[in-house]
């Protein structure tokens, strides 16, 4: 089957809009002599003759008209979404897809996804949290967002730099009749609210002090899969339990939540956002990635 290029059908439409080669040839910036064999080309692959001419005017054959009305619509939606795709290059807009654990997610939330959406309206962006790990380009990802230790090798990363701790806490009236655990394994004759990993193993709570490390498979009365239920769960006195720290922030700044054992859960590696390495990226997505670089660096505001 012949392809034809999109040159030869604008030059088509041209001719019709314009009423002659010349005037055709000045507007689509071209040559007489090249409107006049991109024509003849395509009347040669259709085996029809498109125009009518004269040396003093020009007009469209029967098969002509029948061919200009059936490629015109169709033409100008090819136009309206190259023309689309050419100002995505200028103005940030479409959507961008982001893939990241669901305590990653909640971390950048305000600090930079609210701050870009802010200053780019006219982007949508579309966050999907999972506990596995996936590969962003093959599920149709712009961006991904993990923990350094598990970006893939060949990916370019950008490290968020903030330090990333885990807490372990409870809620005060839990420690009215109990004494509060001096060492993790304490935390073993202690009610704890237990979490199940995507992959249906049950967490084990990690710690680390003076070179010691310690994984304990704590017990207790409740096992859940999500952060927010585990807090919901701890800060109404079920047990004991194991956070990542910015997800218990304000409640153990009010008080709602005691953290114990701070001195054994020590920095964790820095969140990373991560992509494949992109020609032609969309403004939207070059928008993006400046703005984490600042928050990176310290330059954008907290929320």
């Amino acid at each position: 089957m012949t392809r034809h290029s999109l040159i030869e059908l604008e030059a088509v439409l041209a001719i019709v809009r314009c009423g002659s080669f010349r005037a055709a040839a000045l507007d689509l910036g071209m040559s007489t002599t090249a409107i006049s064999n991109a024509v003849a080309k395509l009347e040669r692959e259709l085996a029809v003759r498109l125009f009518n001419r004269t040396t003093r005017s020009v007009s469209l054959t029967y098969a002509g008209r029948i061919f200009v009305a059936q490629i015109k619509s169709a033409l100008e939606d090819i136009q309206k979404a190259m023309n689309t795709a050419r100002a995505q290059q200028e103005t940030p807009s479409g959507t961008l897809r982001i893939n990241a654990f669901a305590t990653a997610a909640r971390e950048i939330m305000a600090p930079l996804v609210l701050s870009y959406l802010q200053r780019y309206p006219q982007v949508h962006i579309d966050i999907v949290t999972e506990g596995r790990l996936v590969d962003v380009v093959a599920a149709g990802f712009d961006l991904g967002v993990r923990s350094a230790d598990l970006v893939p090798s060949d990916a370019i990363a950008i490290p968020l730099g903030k330090m990333r701790r885990m807490a372990v806490a409870a809620s005060p009236a839990f420690f009215e009749n109990r004494a509060i655990p001096q060492v993790p394994q304490e935390l073993l004759t202690y009610p704890c609210v237990r979490v199940r990993l995507p992959n249906g193993a049950l967490f084990r709570w990690r710690f680390e002090k003076g070179g010691e490390e310690l994984q304990l498979d704590v017990e207790g009365p409740i096992t859940l899969d999500e952060a927010s239920l585990a807090r919901t769960a701890v800060t109404n006195g079920v047990g004991i339990g194991y956070f990542m720290e910015t997800d218990v922030r304000e409640d153990i700044a009010a008080g709602r939540l005691v953290r114990i054992l701070e001195d054994w859960t020590p920095p964790l590696v820095p969140l990373c956002l991560y992509y494949s390495n992109r020609r032609n990226s969309s403004a939207a997505f070059q928008a993006f990635i400046a703005l984490a670089r600042d928050y990176a660096a310290g330059r954008l505001a907290q929320h």
